[in-house]
């Protein structure tokens, strides 16, 4: 069966791979339908993503037909559209037993620390797979972005009538945004890109946007914006190592600051200006499983539309040949998908 394999940084190979094997217990065969690219993939195609080995087939957002189950499988059945919660968490380590399993000791995720979605069929642990009799195959395959925005939001703990900033107006920062707004919080959002501020602007309704200058404008503003005190909640989905060590300066007294992006350098501040303030620091990994169907819910009742979402569609046989392009600031792309099957 055909597949795409990233088999080292900056190069995919469209090959043939064997056809996966009958489902066990607790597993389904999927077909996969839509993938979505995001950060992590783009990361992994660069060479900077400390978890992601080569060469692997790459692909974790994903909206896939369930074509058969093995025994004791009762969530799903043959025929059902399911988003996939990529996270492959042990259940047995510490974490896992408080119910941490997105930051299990043994995690392995789907696409990422083994082979993936990129492909015709795949084997996966059924009890992984979200269904849904509504959304389609390109929605199921936002559900994952939009649940690691979820979680990070979790993690902020925003309260209605705060102020909260998002650093970054990716995919990632907007799934933030999207969770954000449901808690009556007033919302700034900060990117280096007026293009994507305006996106949120017209999309979200957002009246708060900062350009991103590396000079005193941007502190200025935010003082305008919060009178003087600040952001209850900051979130930085940058994976910008500079980005993330000056995001402390944006945070109000007893604040929080969550790290949704991942970088592989280091971060630094002087410790007073964490200690003076109190602040949280927080990371944000992964998801949990609960996200999932809370998510596929509200897309199903229309309080996340998903529709300004995709700004770009490849089909699998093009990605050699059009990933490169996709990546580059000047393409415009908020969230492209793959095109695996009809």
């Amino acid at each position: 069966m055909k597949a795409v394999q990233l088999i080292k940084p900056k190069v995919f190979q469209h090959c043939e791979i064997e056809e996966p094997s009958k489902p066990s217990h607790g597993e389904a065969l999927i077909r996969t339908v839509q993938m979505g690219i995001c950060g992590t993939d783009v990361s992994c195609y660069l060479g900077k993503f400390p978890f992601f080995d080569y060469p692997r087939i790459p692909g974790h957002e994903l909206g896939i037909e369930v074509l058969e189950v093995g025994a004791g499988v009762t969530n799903v059945k043959p025929g059902d559209r399911c988003s996939v919660e990529p996270y492959l968490n042990c259940g047995q380590c510490h974490p896992c037993k408080k119910g941490r399993g997105n930051c299990c000791e043994n995690l392995k995720v789907f696409g990422v620390m083994m082979n993936g979605g990129l492909c015709e069929r795949s084997i996966i642990r059924a009890d992984k797979l979200h269904p849904s009799q509504n959304l389609s195959f390109e929605q199921l395959a936002l559900v994952e972005t939009l649940a690691i925005g979820c979680h990070a939001s979790d993690r902020g703990n925003l309260q209605n009538g705060q102020h909260a900033l998002i650093i970054g107006a990716g995919p990632i920062g907007l799934s933030t945004l999207e969770f954000n707004l449901l808690t009556g919080a007033t919302i700034t959002v900060m990117d280096m890109s007026e293009e994507r501020l305006q996106f949120c602007r017209e999309n979200y309704g957002i009246q708060n946007t900062v350009l991103f200058k590396n000079d005193d404008s941007v502190l200025q503003q935010m003082n305008e914006i919060t009178k003087g005190n600040l952001f209850d909640v900051v979130t930085d989905a940058t994976g910008n190592s500079k980005s993330m060590s000056n995001a402390l300066e944006y945070v109000a007294f007893g604040g929080s600051l969550v790290y949704v992006g991942i970088t592989t350098d280091e971060i630094s501040f002087v410790h007073p200006a964490l200690h003076r303030r109190e602040i949280n620091l927080l990371a944000s990994r992964n998801a949990l499983p609960k996200d999932f169907p809370k998510i596929i819910n509200l897309i199903e009742d229309g309080t996340i539309n998903t529709k300004p979402w995709i700004t770009h569609r490849i089909r699998m046989d093009q990605v050699a040949d059009q990933f490169e392009s996709l990546i580059q600031p000047e393409s415009g792309v908020l969230k492209a998908m793959i095109q695996v099957a009809d």
